[in-house]
């Protein structure tokens, strides 16, 4: 496997994984059906993207939206979490995948929470792919958990408020010390973000496919590499100044 284009592959790669729903009803299957094939991309992409030499990976698996939907559905979704992690943990070990966790997890059925630290503490030790598994997220609950613990600090007296710094809100989100996405993707079409990662993608290149989540193979993530390798960022200068950093 390998990458086109002529610049750096991502370091962090984070993907709105969309379309299993619609993939199912193209099919005249159930749901279901759907979230289960959904399981299989994510254990191509995983590999896919370890490969590929991407250090963090980061899956939007179930939103704090997501509890809206019906309790049937949830409780599939809730299964096939589980089950997943329970069936994959041991060839994570093997690729030396770290899994790591994002989200309000105590907020998952004891069962499900229980394969996830299991999985997670089985991983500990492993140092390739960051594995980051969304669940029970949205990014406008893990600012608001943020400020309540900025604000508890700034009251107990550890934390000055002139103090309070990008920095510091970096250092209480989820994703405390690991770099911001460089590429964003999103499958099945919608041309959204879905209250993923707000913080974190203020500078990330966006990529949108209509490719269906459980379609969307290796291929596909390589071809969202290239087009991610193919283009100019510049966090705010101008090309002349990127262009004669990269000479220095």
């Amino acid at each position: 496997m390998h990458e086109k284009g002529c610049g750096e592959t991502p370091r962090h790669i984070a993907i709105i994984m969309d379309g299993n729903g619609r993939w199912a009803r193209e099919r005249l299957r159930g749901r279901s059906e759907g979230h289960a094939e959904g399981v299989n991309s994510v254990h191509s992409i995983t590999k896919a993207a370890s490969d590929l030499g991407v250090k963090y990976l980061t899956l939007y698996a179930f939103s704090t939206e997501n509890w809206n939907r019906p309790a049937a559905e949830v409780d599939t979704l809730m299964h096939l979490i589980g089950s997943a992690i329970r069936k994959e943990t041991p060839e994570l070990v093997t690729n030396n995948v770290h899994i790591n966790l994002l989200g309000d997890i105590d907020r998952l059925p004891a069962e499900v929470h229980a394969d996830l630290e299991a999985g997670r503490k089985a991983t500990e030790h492993c140092d390739g792919l960051n594995l980051n598994l969304c669940l029970s997220y949205s990014s406008r609950w893990e600012l608001t958990e943020a400020v309540r613990r900025i604000a508890a600090e700034a009251k107990e007296g550890t934390l000055a408020p002139e103090d309070i710094d990008e920095q510091t809100i970096d250092s209480h989100l989820a994703t405390a010390g690991m770099p911001d996405p460089d590429l964003l993707i999103r499958t099945g079409g919608e041309l959204r973000i879905s209250n993923f990662l707000l913080w974190q993608i203020a500078y990330s290149e966006l990529y949108f496919t209509p490719v269906l989540w459980p379609d969307f193979g290796p291929s596909h993530l390589i071809d969202a590499i290239d087009v991610f390798r193919n283009r100019e960022r510049r966090f705010g200068k101008t090309s002349e100044q990127v262009k004669n950093e990269s000479i220095l």
